[in-house]
């Protein structure tokens, strides 16, 4: 059954949209220094081949604004500058190239320059993102709230979506973030129900590889499977390109992007003969760069094998000595053990 997804206003970014019924966006950032143009260009064509939909990119100087258009003309996707504090590096940032920008905009120093901020992305209809995390609420919303609350985080991006929408612009997306997974949920419900611009879903500072995609899976799984969320990033201490992976992968088990090898696999037991671990990593490594959607299965032997991956196009099954290449719940041939992984790719480009 397909998840029934929150109807949002449709958002142009570059080229692409986000919002209403467009596929959900998985978004990175880059960590090289932005003003070194080849360093970025090249995680930046790491992030695409990964599957990036957006990336996102500090400005924390002139030099790095300016750096924009010269990355936007060797990349792929849409581009957002992240800017902080100065007005005038959102200008330039703008005027120089980039497709959407994340401010908050209760940093940037006050309505006067909010506004020449928000006149430069009208001109060139450049949508803005507000970025809310639990590190910058007001001492106001937390002395109101009594600490860093989903409450207090809502009401502090409620109060910059109405300081744009007073200025006459409506091309707005929100993230409300917090490093916390239940309150970053609660958040984002409870923004759902006040506005319909698109969501960016993501838990801030999640963490390393390992814990991070632990908690960003539980928290913007839990927000995709109700419906609420447009784009996400998955928020990771390591390269940007995990991010991507674990992005896609959220989308794929929840049935949200189809495109793509899906794979199964069991945890083994005493009945596997094989190293299983070994060629269910190997096969998923070979399978990175393929888009057309297929399932493919690695089973330790033939309890697991075509008859609980049936569901699966193409498969292998493990047993002494030898292995099984089934499809479609079929058993094709069998195999010689150290020639299971060769079989199998060969039976999926058959399929490509």
């Amino acid at each position: 059954m397909a998840l029934k997804r929150r109807k949002t206003k449709s958002i142009r970014i570059g080229d692409a949209y986000i919002g209403a019924d467009c596929p959900i966006a998985v978004q990175s950032m880059t960590n090289t220094p932005t003003s070194d143009v080849d360093a970025t260009v090249g995680q930046i064509l790491a992030l695409e081949q990964a599957g990036c939909d957006i990336v996102r990119v500090s400005v924390p100087d002139a030099e790095s604004a300016l750096a924009i258009k010269s990355i936007k003309q060797r990349i792929h996707i849409p581009l957002v500058a992240d800017v902080h504090f100065d007005y005038r590096l959102a200008i330039a940032a703008i005027n120089n190239g980039a497709d959407k920008l994340r401010i908050n905009p209760g940093n940037i120093g006050g309505a006067d320059k909010v506004r020449a901020v928000v006149n430069a992305a009208k001109e060139r209809s450049v949508p803005i993102r507000i970025g809310v995390n639990s590190g910058s609420l007001s001492k106001d919303i937390l002395a109101k709230y009594d600490g860093r609350t989903p409450e207090a985080l809502v009401e502090s991006a409620m109060e910059n979506v109405r300081l744009l929408e007073d200025m006459g612009f409506y091309d707005i997306v929100i993230s409300i973030k917090s490093s916390n997974v239940v309150d970053t949920i609660e958040a984002y419900r409870l923004m759902s129900q006040h506005v319909d611009y698109p969501l960016h879903v993501g838990v801030t500072e999640a963490g390393t590889v390992w814990s991070g995609t632990i908690k960003s899976c539980i928290g913007i799984g839990a927000l995709l499977a109700e419906g609420i969320g447009d784009t996400i990033r998955v928020s990771l201490t390591g390269d940007p390109v995990e991010e991507v992976h674990v992005g896609i992968a959220i989308l794929k088990a929840l049935g949200l992007r189809k495109e793509g090898v899906e794979l199964i696999s069991c945890p083994t037991c005493a009945r596997c003969n094989i190293d299983l671990i070994s060629i269910a990593n190997e096969v998923e490594k070979r399978t990175q760069h393929i888009k057309k959607p297929i399932k493919v299965a690695v089973m330790g032997c033939a309890v697991n094998g075509p008859g609980e991956a049936s569901e699966a196009d193409v498969g292998i099954a493990g047993g002494r000595g030898e292995g099984l290449l089934f499809k479609n719940g079929k058993i094709i041939k069998k195999v010689p053990q150290d020639k299971l992984v060769d079989e199998l790719m060969t039976a999926i480009e058959e399929l490509l």
